[in-house]
């Protein structure tokens, strides 16, 4: 109490501006004590209990050890990482593409060209962070190469890959105009290469297309960059690392402000070798012209063709109808370009000459349906059968009778004249049977069609290759369908590359070759760096006599049967057979629309040139893929001739 009244009287001693704040303190404090009966008069402090020491003092280690270990993490592990981000940061790498090799067709006329371009490229993480910053850049740009705002940000947004292609093409005063305004360091003109086929459509199915490489592409091939275009289609996609060559680089060491102080690499691109092809350019040139008047004639709109060396397998010349234009996508394809592209119901993307799963034969099977009978002894070359206007079997799901017609009616009938005149009712009875009379049956058949390639890709240097459909034999299957299948019609399809390299194995003897659309790979100077060989898919698929009667009854197709006015006048003796399938559809005044088939060879003695056509919804009366045939078979062999 002594001390407390020494306070007090010290206190009055002094004036109101003398009192210091730790006295005031005190003060406070002592009347805490003297009110507080548990503590000592006097004491100041209250220590911590041990739990809350020990809590403190357990955070306290934990913070420290995270600091540390963090500390350590960054001086010792990451330093290198950090480095090798602090180059890249100041290193500029900008590619210098290489040359896309160029295809050739077989007398080295160039289908494809290179061209240059340049695209503006913008590498998001140089862009400032700061979004009114980047805001401001962005305008900037999108002022600069006339592209909304909103698509420039839609871009950026679209991948995730750190460099952007802000737009293509650019013209020469974009690029003068964005040199010397120097937006920012982020973004630049790059120079492109890009194909330009001067031919358009007449190869789009063939040599395919390029287009800029997408976001998932860059993800799974190492090594290409943004602006780069890659095969998307046909032998550009085919071949594309051949094609492609090696891109080089320059390596520019810029300062904190972008600017560039010096090149630290240059490495020089390599071009891409070229592709010879196969392809007769002038054969291709033809073709296309003839199938446009026959669908003109016949007011059809879809058309597939193809044309090989059935010594070869080479493919000399091949058209999807209607096609499109390559230049679309090479150059940048507009959405409205895409859309009526996408959305036009004949499909011009789809190449139906291999792909998809393919067309109903009609009678362009019989060949192979007779050669599985002679094969199997159930008819010779001398066997005679009476082939009536119809037949009728017992359809047991039906309960009744179920008829077969014929398209007319032919009489005794030997496997010649059933090829050759496509007698219906001489199919049905050696495929199925009829009034004690063997057939072959249906698995039979199907085994003659496997033999020569059906329901199976061909292996074509193509991508986007179908295998058709074979029919599918259980149960439920009855005579009717035998009957079906045996000339070509029921649920079997197959594709017209398929239907060529069949007959190619007819024409030649009885080897299956696989066909090729490439013969040579060679280097810029077009020097030959490597051969496609001729791939032997299966040989000696059947008795060479019995392929010849085949050969043969093919042979009198053109001299008096269903080619007879149109292969017949030509410079050299041809084979062929004639198809037509039923769509299920009709006109309105109650005609079909079929599909129209032709498959022919020639010379006869030596066939190097194999042509099979189809046109897709004829009506019926309309004769639309043998004119085709005759008049390129007619140019071709006079050309070749000379």
């Amino acid at each position: 109490m002594e001390d407390f009244q020494f306070l007090e009287k010290h206190k009055r001693q002094k004036s109101r501006s003398d009192i210091e704040p730790q006295e005031i303190l005190l003060d406070q404090l002592a009347r805490v004590r003297q009110e507080d009966e548990d503590h000592v008069p006097g004491t100041l402090e209250i220590p911590l209990s041990n739990v809350m020491f020990r809590v403190f003092l357990f955070g306290f280690v934990f913070v420290l050890f995270v600091f540390g270990g963090k500390t350590l993490q960054l001086q010792l592990l990451s330093d290198r990482y950090f480095e090798l981000s602090a180059q890249k940061n100041a290193i500029k790498t900008i590619p210098i593409l290489a040359a896309r090799g160029i295809i050739y067709d077989r007398n080295m006329r160039p289908l494809v060209l290179n061209v240059s371009t340049f695209d503006y490229v913008c590498d998001k993480r140089e862009l400032p962070q700061g979004l009114p910053e980047r805001e401001r850049i962005l305008k900037d740009i999108a002022s600069a190469i006339s592209v909304p705002l909103s698509e420039i940000q839609k871009r950026f947004d679209a991948t995730g890959e750190p460099e952007t292609v802000l737009k293509t093409h650019l013209v020469q005063e974009e690029i003068v105009s964005l040199q010397t305004r120097q937006i920012t360091a982020a973004c630049g003109v790059e120079e492109n290469m890009v194909r330009e086929y001067p031919y358009g459509s007449l190869l789009g199915h063939v040599i395919g297309y390029t287009a800029k490489v997408s976001s998932e592409e860059l993800q799974e091939n190492q090594g290409y960059f943004v602006v780069e275009q890659t095969g998307k289609t046909g032998l550009e996609k085919t071949y594309e690392e051949t094609l492609r060559g090696t891109p080089g680089v320059v390596r520019m060491e810029r300062d904190s402000s972008g600017k560039v102080i010096r090149e630290k690499e240059h490495t020089e691109p390599q071009a891409g070798s070229g592709l010879v092809l196969w392809l007769d350019l002038e054969l291709q040139k033809k073709l296309e012209e003839e199938i446009s008047k026959s669908l003109a004639n016949t007011n059809a709109k879809k058309a597939a063709a193809v044309i090989l060396n059935s010594q070869t397998g080479g493919v000399l010349a091949m058209a999807s109808y209607p096609s499109f234009d390559p230049n679309l996508f090479a150059q940048g394809i507009s959405q409205q370009e895409w859309d009526d592209l996408r959305l036009d119901l004949n499909k011009p993307l789809f190449n139906r000459a291999i792909g998809g799963f393919g067309y109903p034969t009609g009678s362009v099977i019989k060949p192979l349906v007779a050669l599985q009978g002679l094969e199997k002894g159930i008819i010779d070359e001398d066997t005679s059968i009476y082939a009536p206007l119809e037949i009728c079997v017992w359809n047991k799901y039906a309960g009744r009778d179920e008829c077969f017609r014929d398209w007319t009616f032919h009489g005794q009938s030997d496997v010649k004249r059933g090829i050759a005149e496509s007698v219906n009712t001489f199919f049905y009875i050696i495929s199925g049977g009829y009034e004690g009379r063997e057939g072959l049956g249906a698995e039979n058949i199907k085994a003659i069609l496997e033999t020569f390639g059906w329901g199976q890709k061909t292996g074509i240097d193509l991508f986007g290759e179908g295998q058709g459909v074979l029919p599918v034999i259980n149960d439920q299957w009855r005579l009717g369908d035998t009957y079906h299948l045996a000339i070509g019609q029921g649920l079997f399809t197959v594709t017209p590359m398929q239907v060529a390299t069949a007959f190619g194995a007819i024409a030649n003897g009885g080897t299956l070759l696989q066909p090729q659309m490439v013969r040579q790979v060679v280097d810029a100077q077009k020097n030959v760096i490597r051969e496609f060989p001729s791939r032997v898919i299966r040989d000696n698929l059947v008795n060479p006599e019995n392929l010849q009667v085949v050969r043969e009854g093919m042979r009198q197709t053109v001299t008096s049967g269903s080619a007879t006015g149109f292969l017949d006048g030509l410079p050299v003796a041809a084979a062929a057979k004639t198809g037509t399938a039923q769509t299920g559809r009709k006109t309105r005044d109650a005609r079909d629309y079929l599909y129209s088939w032709v498959a022919t060879f020639a010379p006869f003695d030596r066939p190097d040139f194999l042509f099979v056509m189809v046109v897709e919804d004829v009506v019926e009366g309309n004769a639309a893929a043998l004119p085709v045939a005759r008049d390129v078979m007619q140019w071709y062999f006079n050309r070749t001739s000379q």
